[in-house]
């Protein structure tokens, strides 16, 4: 089920065994916050190169935060606010390079210079985001994009959410 280190090989390996082991805590659990705290322990424990890995959850007009790894976090951040807030109204993945540069980030951890937020949809609606912050600049592409689109996917279909 979960490995006790963290997976090597190439990206594509490491993403493919922490899917594997997704699933495998997934499996039998309904709950969408035990699967939550489960899948950020795993993505924490499982990429290189993190300084927070967690979720946030829409409650009206705001993200709450959710289960998470990694420093203390900004407990709500309007939706349209921020990078996760952004990627809540786009309803798409959220991939900033240099969150410096990003205009108005929201800096809940000044050791971050790289994120990406995935939106996690059901039913056509965003109803929360999967977070995972880098302290290097340009940490995530495209390829970590998609595998976090598939961990979300994943969640979402383990997961009593709707």
């Amino acid at each position: 089920m979960f490995a006790a280190e963290r997976p090597s090989g190439s990206k594509a390996e490491i993403h493919a065994e922490i899917l594997r082991q997704a699933q495998g805590l997934l499996e039998g659990e309904r709950d969408p916050i035990a699967n939550a705290a489960n899948i950020a322990a795993l993505l924490w424990h499982g990429l290189p190169d993190l300084n927070w890995a967690g979720f946030y959850f829409v409650k009206g007009r705001e993200l709450v935060l959710g289960p998470f790894q990694g420093k203390p976090a900004c407990v709500r951040i309007a939706v349209g606010k921020g990078v996760c807030g952004t990627a809540v109204v786009r309803k798409a993945p959220v991939l900033v390079p240099d969150v410096h540069a990003f205009p108005g980030h929201i800096a809940c951890d000044s050791a971050s210079n790289s994120e990406l937020v995935v939106p996690l949809m059901s039913g056509g609606e965003a109803i929360g985001v999967l977070d995972l912050d880098s302290p290097l600049f340009d940490r995530f592409d495209g390829d970590d994009a998609a595998f976090c689109v598939a961990v979300a996917r994943l969640w979402i279909l383990g997961s009593d959410v709707t």
